[in-house]
């Protein structure tokens, strides 16, 4: 790996922001370099939320990126927005709970989860974010999904302690096939 650019977006409330700090978390405890630029509105909950994560085995110069390896779009109006910045041949993760549409790109790898549903079947349905962040690792390889568990770990402790078990759950729920 050399450089790694992922992009996460939509709406306040979503858990964007944890989806890239548990990222971001799990990448320095392997020894990586990272950076991680949150970004949300003045609204918050219900308002945009997007978050840039870079991961790197060499510093990097910019937290700012043009590109994507991966665009991570929990709503449609994030897949609508930011799908063009997904690199040809890379990952476009799409929240197909809540996104009926397909995007519009046949030149880059499209990969459904539907995290809310799968969330609510589990019985966590506030998780949907830890859904999707373990199809991201799954399928990305960026992390190992064992760094992502301990940097929840870290994380959620004492009042968040109680999310934990069904965020590691969550985490471990989707399967690609």
């Amino acid at each position: 790996m050399a450089k790694e650019k992922l992009f996460f977006a939509g709406s306040g409330g979503q858990g964007i922001l944890l989806m890239g700090k548990m990222l971001s978390y799990a990448a320095m405890h392997e020894g990586k370099e990272v950076t991680f630029l949150p970004s949300y509105g003045a609204e918050m909950r219900g308002g945009t939320a997007n978050c840039t994560v870079i991961i790197s085995d060499k510093p990097i110069s910019s937290p700012l990126i043009q590109t994507a390896d991966a665009l991570i779009a929990m709503n449609l109006p994030s897949m609508t927005k930011f799908e063009n910045m997904v690199e040809p041949g890379k990952f476009l993760f799409v929240n197909s709970s809540i996104i009926k549409e397909k995007p519009t790109r046949n030149d880059i790898q499209v990969v459904s989860v539907d995290a809310n549903g799968l969330a609510e079947t589990l019985g966590v349905p506030k998780s949907a974010n830890m859904v999707m962040l373990g199809a991201v690792v799954r399928t990305t390889k960026v992390v190992k999904i064992e760094s992502v568990i301990e940097a929840m770990e870290k994380e959620l402790t004492g009042k968040k302690a109680k999310f934990l078990e069904g965020n590691i759950l969550a985490l471990n729920s989707w399967n690609p096939n």
